[in-house]
């Protein structure tokens, strides 16, 4: 028993320093971030693919990355991030977090909070008028995240997004395309 309690909290350790280092502080050597000016929180919801992404370390190998957010009646809002890991048919994953946006950021700016301890940065810098492309930015500048509401999106759109993400400062030797099967 006493074993078993030492591997969860090792576990909880090691998931807590991991994510303490996603929190970090932003290069002030660097412009500010573009932000989207006004986030329609109502349109915002539902489901995001991810199409791309300078992934962290959680996000690596997964398939079929999809974020959903659901808007609570306090303001707050439920974040599921589903996958599969490894493979297109391989083993489905969750992971839940809650955020809470930054006030007076036109709702663009959001903290994420995962577990009881750890907020992370969560920047909308673009979206589509239609709310159909987002691009996901951190000020820390170590991960951004191009999602749409389709599995896919057209090549030219992709690069547009990438050129986007690049002109913010970003490092983009790290980004991927993130595998999403087209029928889903």
């Amino acid at each position: 028993m006493q074993r078993k309690s030492v591997a969860v909290a090792v576990s909880v350790g090691v998931v807590a320093a991991v994510l303490a280092a996603c929190a970090g502080t932003p290069d002030r050597r660097l412009p500010p971030l573009a932000l989207v000016a006004d986030v329609d929180l109502a349109r915002y919801m539902g489901d995001w693919y991810v199409i791309a992404a300078i992934p962290t370390v959680f996000e690596r190998d997964v398939h079929n990355p999809k974020e959903n957010y659901v808007l609570g009646a306090d303001g707050s809002i439920a974040t599921t991030f589903t996958f599969n890991e490894g493979a297109f048919d391989g083993t489905s994953r969750r992971i839940t977090s809650t955020a809470s946006v930054v006030a007076g950021s036109g709702n663009a700016v959001w903290q994420q909070q995962y577990l009881w301890l750890l907020k992370a940065d969560y920047r909308i810098s673009y979206l589509a008028a239609d709310y159909s492309q987002v691009v996901v930015t951190r000020e820390k500048r170590d991960y951004a995240w191009i999602m749409a509401r389709t599995p896919t999106i057209a090549a030219a759109d992709l690069d547009r997004l990438t050129a986007f993400v690049a002109a913010q400062g970003y490092d983009m030797s790290g980004l991927r395309r993130m595998p999403q099967a087209a029928s889903r």
